[in-house]
């Protein structure tokens, strides 16, 4: 039996027809190529009803501008690699970067970058995310693998590469929430009364009373702080050192360890948002805190001599130098531990000092202001409902009910 002709159709339309290899092909002009000739794409199938599927996505896809790029499609290791280091990287701040790569290197490549990037399926990614947690890592690091591919998806999806973002269907462990419970006002004096007794005592001051992040607080500069005007400005945030080897890799230790280490990243970083450059007025207890530390840190200057090392931070070392986050952790569970208190996170004194400007009734917008935030859904998750407020609402409540205004 011969082949039937293929009828000639308008230029531009679809075609199906079936080959003299015994197959089903289609033809569909999806647009137009960067040297202006048609865009023309050709699908083959065995069954008729298969290449009139093929084709009718297609001509969908031409229709709501989701056609994928012409050329081999790349792996998803290939993509991500490009997209981390090409693409993100000139655009998102380090710490995020650093996010970024830690997902694409340590788990996405490794667990699924052999795949090609079209045929990527969502299930593909919730097998990962289950294995994960089955080697040990947390649901809140399977959770940044998978905002992290969903980030890279898309903007394969935005340059044609791919039609659809199977990250955007895929389900992902729900992170642990960290149940906070803020410091009373009575635990934030003990803390700041055993602070006062050691150096940098008005670091911890600055946290509990300002809420400033750990970074905001180290890279602090007395350039940012107005002793006239009582204001310091927020505009940088201190970074977590990274090192590499200077000895060539022949000491047989890490590279933070390594005596003739390299410090291969900034010291600070300008704060990740607009939100987040902001002045803030000082309590006048602060502010004397702060003229003590001054005066300290000007004697520590005189002791070490040639050896002080002039940053202009706030904060330092006996010698100048800027206080690694790491060390700076450590003395906040020291701190608390020799204040008597509950361990807890040294990001729980941001969340303790949103929760006392929601006692003081400090107005919403006031509050964004004051700890840096861009929306307001952040005091949902750092201004928390302590037992005085409960009690204070409860008697207010019964106050109005049960008051003697109630039975006139």
């Amino acid at each position: 039996m011969t082949a039937p002709k293929r009828s000639r159709e308008p230029n531009g339309a679809s075609s199906i027809y079936l080959g003299k290899d015994g197959f089903w092909h289609g033809r569909v002009t999806v647009g137009v190529k960067d040297d202006g000739k048609p865009d023309r794409r050709h699908v083959m199938r065995k069954a008729k009803a298969d290449v009139i599927k093929a084709v009718r996505e297609l001509e969908r896809g031409r229709e709501t501008g989701r056609v994928r790029s012409t050329g081999r499609s790349s792996t998803v290791g290939e993509w991500l690699t490009h997209w981390v280091e090409n693409i993100a990287a000139p655009a998102v701040k380090r710490n995020t970067l650093d996010g970024y790569r830690v997902a694409v290197n340590v788990h996405l490549v490794p667990g699924i970058g052999a795949h090609r990037l079209d045929r990527l399926e969502p299930e593909h990614l919730e097998r990962l995310y289950a294995k994960m947690l089955r080697a040990g890592s947390s649901p809140g690091t399977a959770n940044q693998a998978h905002r992290t591919i969903r980030t890279a998806l898309g903007e394969a999806e935005r340059r044609g590469k791919i039609t659809r973002n199977v990250a955007a269907l895929a389900k992902a462990p729900r992170p642990v929430e960290v149940e906070v419970e803020p410091y009373t006002v009575d635990e934030i004096q003990q803390l700041l009364k055993v602070a006062g007794a050691r150096r940098n005592g008005a670091r911890w001051a600055i946290a509990l009373a300002l809420g400033l992040r750990q970074g905001e607080v180290l890279g602090l500069r007395w350039s940012d702080v107005d002793m006239d005007s009582g204001t310091l400005w927020v505009r940088r945030g201190r970074l977590r050192p990274r090192y590499e080897h200077g000895c060539g890799s022949t000491c047989g230790k890490k590279a933070g360890y390594c005596p003739n280490r390299l410090q291969v990243r900034p010291e600070t970083d300008d704060t990740k948002s607009r939100a987040g450059r902001r002045a803030i007025g000082l309590p006048d207890e602060l502010l004397e805190l702060l003229r003590l530390h001054e005066v300290e840190q000007s004697r520590e200057r005189t002791t070490a001599a040639q050896l002080w090392r002039d940053t202009g931070y706030v904060f330092t070392t006996p010698r100048g130098e800027p206080v690694i986050p790491n060390t700076d952790y450590h003395q906040w569970k020291r701190l608390l531990a020799d204040a008597g208190l509950r361990d807890g996170r040294l990001h729980d004194a941001r969340h303790t000092a949103a929760t006392v400007l929601l006692i003081l009734g400090v107005p919403e917008r006031a509050v964004m202001g004051l700890m840096g935030w861009s929306t307001t859904a952040m005091a949902a998750r750092y201004q928390h409902i302590t037992g005085s407020i409960r009690s204070d609402v409860a008697g207010r409540v019964g106050g109005l009910i049960w008051g003697p205004a109630a039975g006139k």
